[in-house]
Order: structure tokens, then C-alpha cells, then sequence
């Protein structure tokens, strides 16, 4: 495998992988979900070699429910082709936006994150540069989902998100958070280190200050947060390993 040049290499992502996976329970009462086997391996595997690909080579998981099992099959990542580090939500779980608060110091001053259920086969160039054209603290993708895998929660025009609210759809939200996200740590410098909070209310607000920017995606996204997600994951995983060069 080639070694990508300096200057194709993306920054920092945070992967969101601290949640306590309900919906997977029993089999996440003793792993977490990352961990759970998906087309014959850990499901973080596969997130790894999709990140790789995509040049992102420097890796903060963001752990919680036994995050131990994680760093134990992970390790540095090297095997992988990347360099990952950890952050470990501590004594009790912070939300998926406290867990970045937490990962800040580890983080650049723009990252990308990702959540530790997703698997999202597109190109991620082309997300990191919509961001650095918006000039806005934080970018989600999205995706015209019409509410056909899950509930469509983002109203997005002109490459912007007017509403973006997970417990109160309307009609104009033809669009869902893709799973892929840009951020700038000034977004989230404000926050008190330690405070449990979710990334999604931090959207909500920045949307209201018409201050996210969104990049829409045509592929569809693939998680295993569910029964139903798992499963269908990891059909579409197991026709990708069969093809040539995978």
C-alpha cells in the first residue's frame, strides 16, 4: 500500500465510539460496539481501513463503555496504517459532544469526526474543503434521506442548514445527518471540560446562528447501531471484501 503525500494527508478525526449501544444489548452488555464482529471481524476494523483509505492517518478514539477492549485490538493503530490515540470519557459517560470537549487538547485546530456506528464509503477530501470554503465553526454532511432508513432531521438549502433538531421533525426536513462532520475547536472551546452534553445540540445551536454549513452526499450510509442497521452492514461489507483489490 502506497504512503499518501503530506500534503493529500487530512486532519485529525475523532471517532465517537463511548455509547453504551442499548439497541445491540446483550452482546453489548459484554463489548462495546465497536467491537462487535461485522463480516468476520471487529467493526472498527473495517471504520480504520475506510479511514485510511481516505488519507486520514491520525486517529482520536473517544471511548466509554469498556474502551479498554478497543485499545486492546486497536493499540497504536499502526497496523492499521495510521497513528491512533485515546481519549476516555473517565468516571462517568460524556455525550458524544462532551467526549470531543474531553479529546480537544489531542485534536487540531480544525477535525474531522465520525461516529463510531458509521460506515460511510464516500470521498472525504471533498467534505474537508467545502468546510474550509464555508468559513463556518462546523460542517455536516447530509443526505436526502426522505426518512427512508431513518428519521430526516436537517432542513438544508444552498449549502447551509437552516433547522437541525433530532426530537422535533417537520415536513421540511427532507435531509439526515450524513455522519460526517468537520468542526473547529473554537466551537466547541466554550464548553466546560467535563460536561456531558450531545454533538447534536451543539448543531441545533450553531443552526440557529446560521452558522453550519452542510456538504450533501449521494451514497448512502451504512451503521450497526441497530439490529437492522448490523445486519445490513454487514451484507454490504462482506460483497466489498469479495471484490478484487479489497
Amino acid at each position: 500500500m502506497s504512503t499518501p503525500n503530506a500534503s493529500d494527508v487530512l486532519p485529525s478525526l475523532a471517532l465517537l465510539a463511548g455509547g453504551l449501544a442499548t439497541r445491540l444489548r446483550p452482546t453489548t452488555n459484554i463489548m462495546p460496539k465497536s467491537m462487535v464482529p461485522v463480516a468476520g471481524e471487529p467493526f472498527i476494523a473495517h471504520q480504520l481501513r475506510l479511514l485510511r483509505r481516505e488519507r486520514v492517518t491520525d486517529i482520536v478514539i473517544c471511548s466509554g463503555h469498556l474502551g479498554e477492549q478497543i485499545e486492546s485490538f486497536v493499540g497504536d493503530g499502526s497496523r492499521f496504517g495510521c497513528r491512533v490515540r485515546y481519549q476516555a470519557d473517565g468516571d462517568r459517560l460524556l455525550g458524544t459532544g462532551g467526549a470531543l470537549r474531553q479529546a480537544l487538547p489531542l485534536l487540531g485546530a480544525q477535525f474531522l469526526v465520525m461516529y463510531g456506528d458509521s460506515y460511510l464509503d464516500i470521498a472525504f477530501q471533498p467534505v474537508y474543503e467545502a468546510f474550509l470554503r464555508a468559513k463556518c465553526p462546523a460542517l455536516i454532511t447530509v443526505f436526502q434521506n426522505v426518512n427512508r432508513w431513518d428519521t430526516s432531521n436537517v432542513d438544508y438549502r444552498d449549502g447551509h442548514v437552516r433547522c437541525f433538531d433530532k426530537a422535533n421533525p417537520t415536513p421540511d426536513m427532507q435531509y439526515i445527518d450524513y455522519g460526517l462532520g468537520v468542526l473547529s475547536s473554537a466551537a466547541l472551546a466554550d464548553r466546560p471540560m467535563g460536561a456531558a452534553f450531545d454533538l447534536a445540540e451543539l448543531y441545533q445551536n450553531l443552526a440557529k446562528r446560521e452558522q453550519l454549513a452542510g456538504y450533501e452526499v449521494h451514497h448512502r450510509f451504512y451503521e450497526m447501531g441497530s439490529p437492522t442497521g448490523l445486519a445490513e452492514t454487514a451484507d454490504y461489507l462482506s460483497a466489498k471484501l469479495r471484490e478484487p483489490n479489497k
